[in-house]
């Protein structure tokens, strides 16, 4: 199971990216260096967007269309999002 995801960074930027658990690539984000180099100073970061995917091929193809949205775009779709995992602590 993938899950695509889009953080809103501290310095209110959102970014997006895949992942096979959601809570501990959410964690690196935020406290370890194996977050991405863009998330890396712009801490804390904060999950709100998620959605599962079966595979990782259908999840890269739904994160690249993402990225090709405007920012706009990405708050439009959080606000209509109704397929919303967000990891179990």
């Amino acid at each position: 199971m993938y899950y695509l995801y889009i953080l809103k960074c501290a310095d209110q930027t959102l970014y997006s990216g895949i992942t096979t658990h959601l809570a501990r690539r959410l964690n690196e984000h935020n406290s370890s260096k194996l977050g991405a180099k863009y998330t890396l100073s712009r801490r804390p970061v904060k999950l709100v967007y998620s959605k599962k995917y079966r595979n990782r091929s259908t999840a890269t193809q739904a994160e690249l269309k993402i990225k090709k949205l405007s920012r706009r775009g990405k708050i439009e779709l959080m606000k209509t999002a109704k397929n919303i995992q967000f990891p179990k602590t």
